[in-house]
């Protein structure tokens, strides 16, 4: 998925070989060690090649050949979210800098090294939308409120199938935008057509968004999605209220991300299995409640820091200069 996003930009992309080692079965692990081995040839091949100043990682396993191969460059490591998995935590132990998307991420690196506080990076393009802007340019009216749904890049089955048995609840009162991933398209598509005419008209859904994220994001008044680090970090920048439903099935960093949110009051939790006994009711009650909305609004916006991006290039920068400097001298 990487490498179609970042080839899509025309920016070169070249993969090496990683795994997992951490909770794998024993039959998978010498496999697994073999390609990460492969992986840090690559990537010392890669690195004779591309002569780099200064390295970012921001985590996984694909990211730990390339640290040990490259432990004599400046490195940054950027944590995108709130708790740092396994991979990350090796990670930090190679890096010259660690950039945190919240402060609360800092409780997990003891006395690491340089720890900034930066924010989660943001596309610049999203803040050229606005809500008016954006509802035009999805056909949307900008006389009912607007519901984002969404799963990740790859969308999310539960809240899908959730959403499609609440259709003819929730379309009488709301305008919904539903970014359903490809995996699931051909069903939702089918949806749409099934649904009475004059809620067909209520009703976007899409297989994914590029450009347009920010339009539906700028447009909506609420979002229902998972709770992956980029809502932290593209929710704020549109102070967007959110019901976040963290994945069940992987490490608790969706939990952790949400909690976050939650304590701020800027969002609200519905567990993955009650997903479809309360999407409605949450959703309507919410949307109906113009002071809990706003009070939410302003908390998102407060968690916002649109300059992320910068501040990041800015270390990246430093980082570059020191390390040039350094080998002057050596």
């Amino acid at each position: 998925m990487e490498a179609e996003l970042v080839t899509r930009l025309n920016i070169p992309f070249t993969g090496i070989p990683a795994a997992g080692v951490h909770g794998v079965g024993l039959r998978a692990l010498p496999g697994n060690l073999m390609r990460l081995l492969r992986g840090m040839f690559a990537s010392r091949r890669i690195l004779k090649d591309f002569r780099p100043d200064v390295l970012l990682f921001t985590g996984g396993y694909v990211a730990g050949p390339m640290a040990l191969a490259a432990r004599r460059y400046p490195s940054l490591l950027y944590v995108p979210d709130i708790e740092p998995g396994l991979a990350l935590k090796v990670l930090s132990r190679f890096a010259d800098c660690i950039a945190l998307t919240a402060e609360d991420s800092s409780a997990y690196f003891g006395r690491a090294k340089r720890l900034v506080v930066t924010g989660y990076p943001t596309r610049p393009e999203l803040a050229a939308w606005t809500r008016e802007s954006g509802r035009q340019k999805l056909g949307l009216s900008h006389d009912r409120p607007v519901l984002l749904v969404f799963g990740g890049s790859k969308g999310a089955r539960s809240i899908n199938h959730a959403l499609l048995t609440a259709l003819p609840a929730l379309l009488p009162y709301v305008q919904i935008v539903h970014i359903s991933g490809q995996l699931d398209w051909e069903e939702v598509d089918a949806a749409r057509r099934a649904l009475p005419f004059a809620l067909q008209a209520h009703y976007h859904p899409f297989p994914y968004l590029h450009e347009e994220m920010g339009a539906a994001l700028a447009s909506a008044d609420l979002a229902l999605s998972r709770a992956g680090a980029a809502s932290l970090g593209e929710y704020p920048l549109f102070g967007l209220p959110a019901i976040l439903v963290p994945y069940p099935h992987a490490w608790r960093y969706q939990k952790v991300n949400a909690d976050f949110l939650v304590h701020h009051g800027a969002a609200q939790i519905i567990e993955d299995q009650q997903l479809s006994q309360a999407m409605t009711s949450t959703v309507l009650n919410l949307l109906q409640d113009s002071n809990r909305l706003e009070s939410m609004r302003q908390a998102m916006r407060s968690l916002a820091r649109p300059q992320a991006a910068s501040t990041i290039a800015s270390l990246l920068r430093e980082l570059a200069i020191a390390g040039k400097g350094a080998q002057t001298h050596d």
